[in-house]
């Protein structure tokens, strides 16, 4: 199997453990300042992401790989709402470039399961940048009255 393909997985593989830390940071940041909607929503997608990163490794050990445990990047705390959403937005964004890059070289080197791999979790990181993107959204233009709604169980 062709070790340009394990990199890529591994390169995966860092991107999401990245984001499994930044967003259980957020998580527990949020759920202290009892935003516990959006913190509830972060930890689902900080769930979603730990699959995304079993996934990644389980393919990496079938292609006789070593899978990573460090993260490509560095959670960022003490943000506020409106920074912890760009920060989320520019994961996703680049966690969905790397992995359309990523398919179209699985796709090269003739690795058509690695390749799905891939094009499977585009489908969760689209849905979670659109989520993201939609969020900032709804407070740059509700501000305030948004945040609200946002407090308690």
């Amino acid at each position: 199997m062709s070790k340009k393909v394990i990199d890529l997985l591994n390169g995966a593989r860092s991107r999401e453990l990245t984001a499994i830390t930044q967003y259980m940071a957020q998580h527990y940041e949020l759920e202290d300042q009892d935003f516990a909607k959006l913190a509830s929503k972060l930890k689902e997608i900080g769930i979603q992401e730990m699959k995304h990163a079993e996934k990644l490794a389980e393919r990496i050990l079938f292609l006789q790989g070593e899978p990573t445990s460090k993260p490509d990047g560095v959670a960022k705390k003490g943000q506020k709402i409106p920074e912890m959403l760009t920060t989320n937005i520019g994961l996703e964004a680049q966690a969905i470039k790397m992995y359309n890059d990523a398919s179209v070289v699985c796709a090269a080197e003739k690795d058509q399961i690695s390749k799905e791999v891939f094009e499977e979790l585009l489908k969760d990181e689209e849905e979670h940048l659109n989520y993201f993107e939609n969020e900032k959204t709804h407070i740059e233009k509700l501000g305030a009255a948004y945040l609200a709604i946002l407090i308690g169980k």
